[in-house]
C-alpha cells in the first residue's frame, strides 16, 4: 500500500532552543526574523504518539502483496503526472520525481517504462478529492482517479459509512499543499537536520517512519521551492529518497488507541479501493 500520504503524523524536530542549534555560519542575531535567511517555521511538537500511529497504520500483510499495492498506486500517480505534463521525465518534473520514487522502492526499470507507456494509452479519467471525517473526528482527504464519477462516489460513501466515517465539506481547509523532500533519518541528527532545513530554505522538518518503520526526515517547503530545497539538500550531502507535493495538516486530531485502530481500518479500506490514489490524514496518537 502506498502511504506517502499517511506519513504526515511526523514529530517536528525541536531542540531545546532554536538559537542554540543554529550554525555560526548562518550569522543569525537575536533579531533573526529580520535576517535575509528565511526563518524556519516549526510546527508544534508531536510527542511520542507519532511512532505508535506509524506502526498502527502500516500494512501488516505479506510483503509481496504490499509491494504490489505500492507499485499499483505509483502507476496511478504516474498516470496523473503524464496526463498533466507528458510522458518525458526530462520535460515533466513531477514524473521525474515519481520515477525516482519508483527506483527507491526497487521497482524494476521495465515496470517503470511499462507504467509510463500504459499511462500514455490509458483512457481519459478525472481526478477528484473527497473530504471526509473519520473516527475520533480525524480529517481525511481521499484523492481518486476515475472514469466513472458516480461509481467512485458511491464506493467512497459505502466505505466511509461502513468504517465510522462520513463525507465532510471543509476538511480540505485543514491541509496545506506543500513540497516535501524525504531523506533517510539515520544519517543526520535532529539538530543538524534543523540547521540544514534553514540553510536549504525549508519551512519545517519532521521525523517520521516509512512502511518498513525505518526512520526518515521530511523537509517541508512551499511548492515553488521544492526543486531548490531538494538541490540544496543534495548539495549538503543528503541522499534524497523522494521529492514531491503532499497535503500537510495545519492542525492534528489526537486519537486514543481504540480510535487509532478504527482510523487505520478505515484508511486501509479506502486505500484498497481501486480508484483511490492516496489518502491524507491529520492523525496524531495520544502519547
Amino acid at each position: 500500500m502506498l502511504r506517502p500520504a499517511l506519513l504526515r503524523a511526523g514529530r517536528s524536530l525541536r531542540p531545546p532552543t532554536l538559537a542554540a542549534s543554529l550554525p555560526a555560519s548562518c550569522g543569525l542575531s537575536p533579531a533573526w526574523g529580520t535576517s535575509p535567511v528565511r526563518p524556519l517555521q516549526l510546527s508544534s511538537a508531536l510527542c511520542a504518539g507519532h511512532n505508535k500511529w506509524s506502526k498502527v497504520k502500516h500494512i501488516k500483510g505479506p510483503k509481496d502483496e504490499a509491494r504490489a499495492k505500492t507499485f499499483m498506486k505509483l502507476g496511478m500517480l504516474m498516470r496523473i503526472a503524464v496526463k498533466e505534463g507528458g510522458s518525458n521525465p526530462d520535460l515533466n518534473i513531477n514524473l521525474a520525481h515519481l520515477v525516482e520514487q519508483c527506483r527507491s522502492k526497487n521497482m524494476p526499470k521495465a515496470s517503470i517504462d511499462a507504467a509510463i507507456k500504459s499511462a500514455e494509452k490509458a483512457k481519459p479519467a478525472s481526478q477528484h478529492m473527497f473530504e471526509a471525517r473519520g473516527p475520533g473526528g480525524c480529517l481525511l482527504l481521499v484523492e481518486v482517479l476515475t472514469d466513472n464519477n458516480s461509481r467512485t462516489l458511491q464506493d467512497i460513501k459505502r466505505l466511509l459509512n461502513k468504517n465510522g466515517g462520513m463525507l465532510s465539506d471543509g476538511a480540505r481547509h485543514n491541509f496545506n499543499r506543500r513540497g516535501v523532500v524525504v531523506v533517510p533519518g539515520h544519517s543526520v541528527s535532529a539538530e543538524r537536520a534543523l540547521e540544514m532545513a534553514i540553510e536549504a530554505g525549508a519551512e519545517d522538518v519532521q521525523e517520521t517512519e516509512d512502511e518498513e518503520e525505518k526512520l526518515q526526515l521530511k523537509f517541508i517547503c512551499t511548492t515553488s521551492d521544492l526543486n531548490k530545497v531538494r538541490g540544496s539538500l543534495e548539495g549538503l550531502g543528503l541522499q534524497i529518497t523522494s521529492a514531491g507535493l503532499e497535503f500537510v495538516p495545519r492542525n492534528h486530531s489526537s486519537l486514543d488507541q481504540e480510535q487509532l485502530e478504527a482510523a487505520s481500518t478505515l484508511i486501509e479500506a479506502l486505500t484498497d479501493c481501486p480508484d483511490v490514489v492516496r489518502v491524507w490524514d491529520n492523525i496524531q496518537a495520544d502519547s
